[in-house]
C-alpha cells in the first residue's frame, strides 16, 4: 500500500490478519463508532512531555510495550486515522518513521472521510490479542533536533517547514515565552493542504506539488517540519514523503521548544 490511502482501498482489506487499524480519535469518539477493527491508542501515549517542550519522542521500550498490546507485530502493517484531518495519526505514523519502521498508511481523510462516505462502522469494542512489537530505540533521519536545526540555519542545502498558523509565524499569536519563527523557515499552515471539500482528506496531487513549488520547497533538499509540538507538521511530513520527497525529517518539541529556549534565534 502507499503511504496515503483511500477509504475503498481499505474496505477490501478489513479482513487482512496482518493489517492493524489503529484510531487516534477522541476515546470517546472511538467508543461510538470506529472502522470495524480498529484498536484505539490515546494521544497524549505517544508523546513524551518535558515543560516546557512538548511533543517530544517517546521512549522506545514504553512505545513498543504500547504497540504490542493492542496486537502489533514486527511485520504488522498499520494503518491509522483520526477525526481531525491526520494530524494526530501521523504523528503516530511518524513516530513509528522515527524508530524505523516504514509499514504504515495514512486514510486519507480519516473517520470523516469514512463516515461520510457511508463506509461500514462498527461499535464493538474487541479487547486485541497481544503482539511481539519491539523496536531498537535507534533514531533515524526521519528525526531533528534543536542542535542540528542550528547547526543547518545557514545551510542552503536544508529548508524549514513552518506548518503553524500565519498568525503564530509572525509572532501575532504567542504561544511560548517568545514569540515568531525559526530564522529562514518558510510557513506552510497545516489547514492549507486539507480539502474542506473532500472531508479533510489532503489536496490533490498537483494541487499540493504547486503549493510546495510556490514556496519553494525543492525535493533536492533536507527539509524539516515542525509546528508548536509536532503535531500539525506530521501531516506535513507524511505529505512530503507521499509526494515522494525523500530527504524530510520532523522536529519533536518543535516550537514548544524553540521558543522557550533563550539561546535560539528567530525571526
Amino acid at each position: 500500500m502507499s503511504i496515503i490511502i483511500e477509504c475503498d482501498e481499505l474496505a477490501d482489506r478489513l479482513n487482512d490478519d496482518d493489517i492493524i487499524i489503529i484510531d487516534l480519535c477522541n476515546k470517546s469518539i472511538w467508543q461510538q463508532v470506529h472502522i470495524p477493527g480498529a484498536v484505539h491508542i490515546d494521544y497524549p501515549m505517544i508523546t513524551h512531555i518535558e515543560k516546557p517542550a512538548m511533543g517530544l519522542l517517546p521512549d522506545a521500550t514504553n512505545f513498543s510495550r504500547l504497540l504490542a498490546s493492542i496486537g502489533v507485530n514486527n511485520d504488522s502493517y498499520i494503518v491509522a486515522y483520526d477525526d481531525e484531518g491526520g494530524g494526530k495519526a501521523s504523528r503516530l505514523l511518524w513516530t513509528l518513521d522515527a524508530f524505523g519502521f516504514h509499514n504504515y498508511s495514512l486514510l486519507n481523510g480519516g473517520l470523516m472521510a469514512w463516515t461520510n462516505e457511508g463506509w461500514p462502522l462498527d461499535k464493538e469494542l474487541s479487547m486485541p490479542k497481544s503482539g511481539d512489537f519491539k523496536i531498537s530505540g535507534e533514531l533515524t533521519s526521519a528525526v531533528s533536533d534543536r542542535k542540528s536545526v542550528l547547526a543547518n540555519l545557514d545551510n542552503e542545502q536544508v529548508q524549514l517547514l513552518d506548518a503553524r498558523s500565519q498568525a503564530e509565524y509572525t509572532g501575532e499569536k504567542k504561544f511560548a515565552a517568545r514569540a515568531g519563527h525559526i530564522p529562514g523557515a518558510i510557513n506552510l499552515d497545516w489547514m492549507n493542504i486539507m480539502d474542506p471539500c473532500h472531508h479533510g482528506r489532503l489536496k490533490p496531487v498537483d494541487e499540493l506539488k504547486q503549493i510546495l513549488s510556490e514556496r519553494g520547497f525543492s525535493n533536492n533538499k533536507h527539509i524539516t517540519c515542525y509546528c508548536h509540538t509536532h503535531h500539525r507538521s506530521a501531516l506535513s511530513f507524511i505529505m512530503l514523503k507521499s509526494l515522494g520527497y525523500k530527504d524530510v525529517s520532523g522536529y519533536p518539541g518543535s516550537w514548544s521548544d524553540w521558543g522557550n529556549t533563550n539561546e535560539t534565534p528567530i525571526e
